[in-house]
């Protein structure tokens, strides 16, 4: 199985200091939508891993963040795509859970529910919480730089093995690109 771990926020759809708190607010970054049509239909397997402490910080309700994901599925099937699972962590950050990202959980979850060794994990982030979860599980990590991927880059302390690309459209193009010509 070819699998591919996203994180939401800077990677499919704009990130907000203020959270996104309704449909309203979840606008795609550019190609972002277009580069998981592309890896659908080419096979891979997509999966969102996403911290939503905005309900634990009792700004939204899970119904809301279901309608923000009904929004994000209905513009991808647009596309041609489709995402085949989302796992949220909804604590806030001062909760103690295995979920929350830098914490592997949501990523063990993952390889578990998906029969996919831990190891073959590939994580697509913006942030380095993201590519830490994904480091701690012994996978690879893909920094793009929308979102907060420019700030997480000049910053520096990335796990060994990080490749960075400009975004999730140009991740996929090399992905999908034949041997070699990438």
């Amino acid at each position: 199985m070819k699998l591919l771990i996203l994180d939401r926020d800077g990677v499919i759809n704009e990130d907000s200091p203020d959270y996104i708190k309704t449909p309203e607010e979840w606008i795609p970054v550019a190609g972002s939508l277009e580069a998981i049509g592309e890896l659908s239909r080419s096979g891979w397997t997509i999966v969102v891993a996403t911290n939503q402490s905005a309900i634990g910080r009792k700004m939204i309700s899970v119904d809301v963040l279901n309608r923000i994901h009904a929004k994000m599925h209905r513009a991808l099937a647009e596309q041609g795509g489709h995402i085949d699972a989302v796992f949220f962590c909804p604590h806030a950050p001062d909760t103690t859970c295995v979920c929350r990202k830098p914490n592997p959980g949501m990523l063990l979850d993952i390889s578990s529910r998906f029969h996919v060794p831990s190891a073959q994990l590939v994580m697509v982030g913006d942030s380095l919480r993201d590519l830490q979860a994904i480091a701690a599980v012994g996978g690879k990590p893909i920094l793009v730089r929308t979102g907060n991927g420019v700030k997480t880059e000049r910053k520096g302390l990335l796990p060994d093995g990080t490749e960075i690309f400009d975004d999730l459209a140009a991740f996929a193009a090399h992905l999908l690109a034949p041997e070699g010509e990438d």
